[in-house]
């Protein structure tokens, strides 16, 4: 794992504080205090390009949707096939979150 690197004390207290979030409208003011829009949109962008690579689309439509360089959905299929199965799990769990019934429903 490359960010082991980086472990230790404000490293955890920053995903604690990601874990400490409730709902959407927290994250969306947590994370424009924490970074900038680009930051932002490159990170959104990147779980985009992951998203599309799982399911078959070629680079040229990933380009095309999302803006995306080839370096950028070239790391992140590199990450998909070797990485920590961490992109997998994430968007598993958005899909199943958004396949679920509300309570309210």
């Amino acid at each position: 794992m490359q960010i082991e690197k980086l472990r230790g004390k404000e490293l955890d207290q920053l995903f604690n504080a990601v874990l400490s979030l409730k709902d959407l409208e927290e994250c969306y003011r947590f994370f424009d205090d924490l970074c900038t829009v680009n930051e932002i949109q490159s990170l959104a962008q990147r779980l985009e390009v992951a998203r599309m690579l799982q399911e078959g689309n070629t680079y040229h439509k990933i380009e095309t949707q999302t803006g995306a360089s080839t370096a950028t959905i070239s790391r992140v299929k590199r990450c998909l096939n070797y990485g920590n199965d961490a992109y997998k799990m994430a968007l598993d769990r958005v899909k199943e979150n958004q396949e679920a019934p509300t309570e309210n429903a």
